[in-house]
């Protein structure tokens, strides 16, 4: 994990093996109901978030309360992260978004 990053961890976060993780990422279990007169109140949850083994994850990206990302994804730089990414996926943007499968040409591309 590089430098700037923040876990709020009201929940679980589990990080697989070899994980990467860019500078100024957040990791954030902890939300709050969107009804103003509920979260007036000070009601609060938290959702536990867990990433895969082989994950990288790009600079500034956002991962929000109850997400998984999957073995072997990578997420692009400034994404935000809402919901669950599957294993082996390239996914960008805000909101997060698989934009192809990880592939053969992708392992041949850095010899």
């Amino acid at each position: 994990m590089n430098v700037g990053c923040t876990v709020l961890d009201g929940a679980p976060v589990t990080f697989g093996n070899n994980v990467f993780v860019a500078p100024g990422c957040g990791f954030y279990t902890a939300g709050h109901p969107l009804d103003a007169e509920r979260r007036g109140a000070g009601l609060e949850y938290a959702l536990p978030i867990r990433v895969g083994n082989d994950v990288w994850i790009g600079a500034h990206v956002c991962v929000l309360p109850g997400v998984t990302i999957g073995d072997g994804a990578v997420i692009g730089a400034g994404s935000v992260v809402t919901r669950d990414v599957p294993p082996g996926v390239l996914a960008v943007g805000n909101p997060c978004r698989v934009v192809r499968p990880i592939t053969e040409a992708d392992r041949r591309r850095y010899r």
